[in-house]
């Protein structure tokens, strides 16, 4: 159980005048930049039909899914070669139609280095199609039952929740081994779920090998409540490794039609379970404001200091605040006190998306005596057109003020079609 748990320790005060009271929080915005290069090329599910006989749930299927290549290259300092790797793949997924609540549906997703244009050897960048230059999976085979606002889905799946995510930021996106029930009523969404195995880009991406969440999988809970702001309110228990309590708030003031204002707080708390060391307390806080579709935000999260311990990130991408396209602060935060601040702005014009973030990661000296700091640039550009094409283009900068060594950057290039 919990050693202990605490209410989220941050209140966000604006001076906004009381027209913004009537403003929403937006459900479909992204807070974190790791979270928006996550929306870069999302795919998409079909809307499926409802049928009144089971032939025609065959009939009436449907077939989805999307077609990816990517470039990733890592440049490094010294005598360190450099990584990169080109890509071909995509996803494709046939979903039958719904008879009496239920339907079923199967996935496959394939990422296949190109030979031509890949690193060999230490030179090969092995996070878009694995250490083989290969990876072809069956990645979603799930059953779903739906009864009113009630929904049971058991199988391999796409899951997004704070601590197990699909961070689909590379070629192959996580996927799940679950069970999972969810509940809609009013403005709230419940969520139970067991989760079992996982595979992906954070998973190791090797052929056929599902490993296991956590140490022996996950029991999973958390209600959700949308409406003026959001709160959610997550509980994990990974077997044999940690509890973890998450909650956050988030609110949008939207001043007038092209002035908004975000704040959000969160809370992170874990406890080791045995001797597995992994335990965290992880305050965080966001403003920003949006003003004719150029957004501004700063970031901040503190992880405080835990003698011996280290923070669980979870299975995926991570949920802070200040998680950038590859640095978390979690890469620090290990036996010592570590902080990230994060700015970022961002554009929208027309069928462009820009973006650029600093990071700022600092760790105070841990029971060794080390300290560490880590600063991230994030340039990122993405064209979407029609919902369907998309190509992208991130550039990123790491600098290792400890050790310039460590330095390197890193281009991603991609383009991505939704069928």
């Amino acid at each position: 159980m919990l050693k202990h748990i605490l209410p989220v320790g941050l209140v966000l005060v604006s001076s906004v005048p009381l027209m913004a009271e009537t403003g929403r929080f937006h459900e479909d915005q992204q807070i974190s930049v790791h979270e928006k290069l996550d929306k870069f090329a999302q795919g998409y599910e079909k809307e499926i039909s409802v049928v009144d006989n089971l032939r025609r749930m065959v009939s009436d299927g449907k077939v989805s899914g999307q077609f990816k290549s990517m470039y990733a290259g890592y440049f490094r300092e010294g005598d360190n070669p450099n990584e990169y790797a080109t890509a071909i793949g995509g996803m494709l997924k046939y979903e039958l139609a719904e008879y009496n609540g239920f339907n079923a549906a199967a996935a496959f997703t394939t990422s296949q280095d190109l030979d031509f244009a890949t690193g060999e050897d230490t030179k090969h960048n092995t996070e878009l199609s694995s250490d083989t230059q290969e990876y072809t999976e069956l990645t979603e085979a799930y059953i779903n039952y739906r009864n009113g606002n009630l929904n049971l889905r058991a199988g391999l799946q796409v899951i997004n929740t704070p601590l197990a995510d699909s961070d689909n930021i590379r070629m192959v996106q996580n996927t799940f081994e679950a069970y999972i029930a969810t509940y809609y009523v009013d403005n709230f969404e419940f969520f139970a779920g067991h989760l079992m195995k996982w595979q992906g880009v954070d998973a190791g991406l090797k052929h056929g090998e599902w490993v296991n969440v956590g140490s022996k999988g996950a029991y999973v809970s958390g209600i959700t409540y949308t409406y003026d702001v959001q709160i959610n309110a997550w509980y994990y228990n990974f077997i044999d490794l940690t509890n973890a309590v998450y909650l956050d708030i988030a609110y949008t003031f939207d001043i007038t039609k092209d002035f908004s204002i975000d704040t959000a707080a969160q809370y992170l708390n874990e406890s080791e379970i045995g001797v597995s060391n992994a335990e965290a307390e992880i305050y965080g806080a966001l403003a920003g404001f949006s003003v004719y579709n150029i957004g501004f935000e700063l970031a901040y999260n503190i992880s405080n200091k835990k003698v011996g311990k280290h923070s669980h990130s979870g299975n995926g991408g991570g949920t802070l605040f200040t998680s950038m396209d590859t640095m978390i602060l979690d890469e620090i935060a290990d036996d010592r006190e570590a902080r990230a601040i994060l700015a970022s702005v961002s554009r929208e014009w027309n069928l462009l998306n820009f973006l650029y973030a600093y990071g700022d990661f600092k760790g105070k000296e841990n029971s060794l005596g080390e300290k560490a700091h880590i600063v991230e640039h994030n340039i990122g550009c993405e064209y979407e057109w029609k919902e369907d094409f998309f190509l992208g283009a991130i550039y990123v900068i790491q600098e290792d003020k400890e050790d310039s060594s460590n330095d390197w950057s890193r281009l991603q290039l991609m383009v991505a079609y939704n069928f």
